[in-house]
């Protein structure tokens, strides 16, 4: 599979873009949530703004999500037909387990997306937004996470980080460049 022009550099069925999530016509989008899945600020505000609100009535139905956990709803008006929401840790010095609670968003998120038979996802920068997690940290963090699912058996034939932004977009690059040395 080769990467659209405009895309970005493909990396054995991982590709990074830099884009609005809510954009992308994949299976499913992943929300980098708060707890309450109740709609926030950044990607969170602006997907449930594109979603509209049959996600915000569903998501008021799911009783919230702990930090490094996952839930599923439909993508409603978005291209996207899933969004799996994951609760990420706000940073704190990296001294209450947020390394292990970000690695848990997208374990429990490549979990959901096998069980719905999800074969395209993307990802933001979970966590590196309001919640404070070093985008270098939280980046190696993913790329760990994402090639450890794919090395497995998996139904999952795309991986999609989104990036907001260059600079998100050129460590994300970098540190799959490095993961493939």
């Amino acid at each position: 599979m080769k990467a659209a022009a405009g895309e970005g550099k493909m990396h054995t069925r991982i590709d990074v873009v830099e884009g609005d999530i809510t954009k992308l016509a994949i299976d499913a989008i992943v929300n980098a949530a708060n707890r309450s899945l109740l709609g926030g600020g950044g990607v969170d505000g602006a997907i449930h703004r594109a979603a509209g609100p049959g996600l915000l009535a569903e998501c008021r139905t799911l009783d919230g999500c702990e930090t490094g956990q996952a839930k599923i709803t439909f993508g409603y008006n978005l291209p996207a037909r899933w969004v799996i929401h994951s609760a990420g840790p706000v940073w704190n010095g990296g001294r209450t387990g947020e390394d292990e609670l970000l690695a848990g968003c997208y374990r429990e998120v490549l979990k959901l997306a096998e069980e719905n038979g999800v074969k395209s996802i993307a990802f933001p920068a979970i966590s590196t937004g309001v919640y404070r997690f070093p985008l270098e940290r939280a980046t190696c963090i993913a790329v760990n996470e994402v090639r450890q699912h794919i090395n497995g058996d998996t139904g999952i034939e795309r991986i999609v980080f989104c990036c907001f932004g260059k600079e998100a977009k050129d460590v994300y690059d970098r540190t799959l460049a490095e993961a493939e040395a």
